[in-house]
């Protein structure tokens, strides 16, 4: 699991022992680098929000449960491989 440096604590940890066997990788900022720099693997994360935030149902918190909401996400998901699949299809 690829986290920001906010999540350095304990209590992720300790939610990712209780669900399984997890590997958690913290991606830290350089404290030396003053401008903009790309940081490793957080870029596949804000790529996959920027994905799921083009669904209009997701793109505001509406729910009301979160079993609801990952329903959401999961049809989400499935319409975007279903469209990259026959995309490929038809070729």
């Amino acid at each position: 699991v690829f986290a920001d440096g906010g999540y350095a604590g304990e209590k992720l940890k300790s939610r990712l022992k209780k669900i399984g066997k997890w590997t958690l990788d913290i991606i830290k900022r350089s404290d030396k680098t003053k401008a903009f720099e790309i940081l490793p693997r957080r870029w596949i994360v804000e790529r996959t929000f920027a994905w799921l935030g083009r669904c209009r149902r997701l793109a505001k918190d509406f729910e009301k449960s979160i079993a609801s909401a990952q329903a959401w996400i999961t049809i989400a998901h499935i319409r975007m491989l279903t469209r990259r699949l026959a995309r490929y299809c038809y070729r």
